[in-house]
């Protein structure tokens, strides 16, 4: 592959840049040896071509032999209809055919728009580079900023990393990691990242998103967030259009305002409709002040504003909390009224005619209802049972504790219980067509007999579980023969079903008859792949046959610094100091430069802090003015407070542009400081292009 890139560049080396037109050409050996100075005049500016660029500028530097040109001054630079660059200045190889743009550069192509303070173009892998802060606009997919953009234009595909943010009228994004095609709206999300929109925001560490369509789905540590509920799964899929998200697998979504959770396997959330379905061991979690209360199903959907929430357990429904528990085919509950309903359905029920037709049922401290359809009231403030209602063919059990096969029951028609402040039932009317069967004792505990009576309603008494009294009213028949005188057959009222085996006695008991649940495998996004370095080995090798011509890359490819010449950023801490841009001409004569001054009654500093360089380190900045102050690049001390210096140097400033250097060698990383320093109030101090380099062996 080298060795084609290596002969494509011997060849383009034969074609020399082209002067087209210039108004004026002068010769300064002293200053510019081997140069011509090009310069536009009233008519038109100077017009240099190179193969497929075109090029215009105020004045221009070319350096013929070298084949190698610098355009000051309103520069443009097209590339047939595809590429249109502005700047303030570039430097171009013919024979490296690497461009470098400095001062508003705007490059434009017929997808998008980039904006930096600094730009390199590779005209051979057609990429363009910047790593000083830069603005993407591309049409109806938004603004991007970042701080290192690359622009790959064959593939019409951007990689973004670090402060990354994407704004359109839809949502804003934020990520450190981005990459995002031109052509399709598509964005790729590594890392944190977070994307946020008029009715949600989405987490996650990998995701992607159609800016065009508004759809995305998230894979790592993912979760949205809406007005009053969150959303967490390995796996979410989310349409900001209808503002819909569905999930797969270990699902969680927060109902924050009900104090509710309900989890899954698979889930789907329409906000607009207020809804969750949710399937796979759904289990919904309300959550008391003392207690909470578990609801599973196969599935579990939640409907209505959050001050009308309805919860409906389809299919197998189980119902759990310390003192009370449940099952029934379908548990309907309203967080508002305060009313849950365990309901069968019909078309589920067997058509075994000989089986036992498994009713709806509860369980209350030893007792155990069961009846066609059972209600529940809770005080919702309080948070408190109040009341049960059982419906058709209620029916009420508890073991007599002190015998093997003995049970006290009643039947009837209808069954309304009431209980007290400790969640137990504490009284129970049975109304129309009631019997019973009661095993009773004298003081002493012992059998006195089994009473098994008709009438035609029975009230009870209960005490911490046990029957503590009863009462018959219109009663029709009764007896109270010893055990000893009843048949096995006698001492059970039709209908009898004791389901003690049943009873979920623990959260995980709801799921102890469900089927093995495997889960699916999320395919998702591959992982973050960095592309090879901008400045790669290819491109390298092209500077190197370039020559001294492009010697400018290296105080800017590897540059340790963030915003090297713009000293009133935050990234430039200062004591006692305050910056004066655009001042003075830079050394280059057309850049501008920036004055620092002493703002205050002690020795002024300005600095910038680096995260962790380690091998040979070579720092510079260029210098003017008339004081004395000190440069240093500084190192932290090992026991990690306070710096020292790795190396410095003591400065008298003069009246003339000079460049300042410092060298270092660290073998381990640390934290750094490039710094200037010991500035007083009445210094005069001019500084441009700071630059902090790692030396390559």
């Amino acid at each position: 592959m080298c060795l084609i890139i290596i002969g494509n560049i011997s060849a383009q080396e034969k074609k020399k840049i082209e002067i087209k037109y210039s108004g004026r050409l002068n010769v300064d050996e002293e200053n510019y040896p081997g140069a011509k100075l090009l310069t536009r005049d009233d008519a038109q500016q100077v017009h240099i071509a190179h193969g497929s660029i075109e090029m215009w500028c105020d004045k221009a530097i070319h350096y013929s032999a070298e084949n190698f040109i610098e355009a000051y001054g309103n520069v443009k630079m097209i590339q047939g209809d595809t590429i249109n660059m502005s700047s303030k200045y570039i430097e171009y190889s013919g024979i490296s055919q690497l461009a470098f743009a400095s001062g508003d550069v705007v490059l434009k192509d017929p997808n998008s728009t980039i904006s930096s303070d600094t730009l390199y173009f590779d005209r051979i892998n057609q990429e363009a580079f910047y790593k000083s802060g830069g603005t993407v606009v591309k049409d109806t997919s938004g603004t991007i900023t970042s701080q290192i953009g690359r622009y790959l234009m064959q593939q019409k595909k951007y990689r973004f990393t670090e402060n990354v943010v994407l704004t359109n009228e839809d949502a804003v994004i934020n990520s450190n990691y981005f990459d995002f095609y031109s052509d399709t709206g598509k964005a790729y999300l590594y890392g944190p990242s977070t994307i946020v929109t008029e009715t949600s925001k989405t987490y996650c560490e990998k995701g992607f998103y159609d800016t065009k369509n508004k759809t995305g789905f998230a894979v790592k540590n993912s979760r949205i967030d809406y007005d009053n509920r969150i959303i967490e799964g390995d796996s979410l899929y989310f349409d900001n259009n209808i503002s819909f998200a569905s999930a797969t697998n270990n699902i969680k979504v927060t109902d924050t305002i009900n104090k509710t959770i309900v989890k899954g396997h698979y889930a789907e959330v329409f906000k607009e409709k207020d809804s969750i379905f949710i399937t796979k061991r759904a289990l919904a979690v309300t959550k008391q002040e003392n207690d909470s209360i578990y609801m599973h199903a196969d599935k579990i959907m939640v409907t209505g504003k959050p001050d009308e929430r309805i919860l409906r357990a389809y299919y197998k429904a189980k119902i759990f909390k310390t003192d009370l528990s449940g099952k029934a085919d379908s548990i309907h509950s309203n967080q508002k009224t305060g009313l849950t309903q365990l309901i069968n359905l019909n078309r589920l029920a067997t058509t075994d005619k000989f089986s036992t037709i498994k009713k709806p049922i509860m369980w209350n401290a030893e007792s155990q209802m069961t009846g066609d359809t059972i209600h529940l009231f809770s005080n919702t403030k309080t948070e408190k049972l109040d009341s049960l209602l059982v419906f058709n063919n209620a029916f009420i059990i508890s073991k007599d504790t002190l015998t093997d096969d003995g049970y006290n029951q009643i039947n009837g028609l209808k069954l309304l219980g009431l209980f007290d402040e400790e969640n137990q039932l504490r009284t129970v009317d049975i109304t129309k067509n009631a019997q019973s069967i009661f095993y009773v004792r004298n003081d002493k505990q012992e059998l006195v007999g089994i009473d098994k009576a008709k009438s035609g309603s029975i009230s009870i008494l209960f005490a911490n579980g046990d029957i503590e009294e009863y009462t018959r009213f219109n009663q029709v028949d009764g007896t109270l023969p010893p055990e000893s005188k009843y048949l096995d057959k006698d001492k059970r009222l039709k209908g009898f079903d004791w389901r003690e085996d049943e009873r979920p006695k623990s959260v995980e008991d709801l799921f102890k008859e469900d089927e093995p649940l495997v889960l699916p495998k999320i395919q998702g996004l591959d992982d973050y792949i960095p592309e090879d370095d901008f400045f790669n080995e290819e491109m390298m090798q092209r500077i190197n046959m370039a020559g001294n011509s492009q010697d400018f890359l290296g105080n800017n490819l590897d540059n340790l610094l963030e915003f090297p010449n713009n000293f009133e950023n935050p990234k430039w801490k200062k004591f006692n100091i305050s910056v004066k841009p655009e001042i003075t001409n830079a050394p280059n004569q057309t850049n501008t430069s920036s004055q620092i001054v002493n703002t205050g009654k002690s020795n002024a500093i300005i600095w910038q802090d680096i995260s962790k360089p380690k091998g040979r380190l070579k720092a510079s900045i260029w210098l003017k003015g008339k004081g004395k102050i000190v440069f240093r690049l500084q190192i932290k001390n090992n026991n990690g407070k306070g710096f020292k210096d790795l190396s410095n140097v003591n400065i008298t400033l003069e009246n003339k542009w000079k460049k300042y250097e410092l060298e270092g060698v660290q073998t381990k990383t640390h934290d750094f400081k490039f710094l200037l320093g010991q500035i007083q109030t009445n210094d005069e101090v001019y500084i441009w292009n700071a630059s902090l380099i790692e030396i390559k062996e």
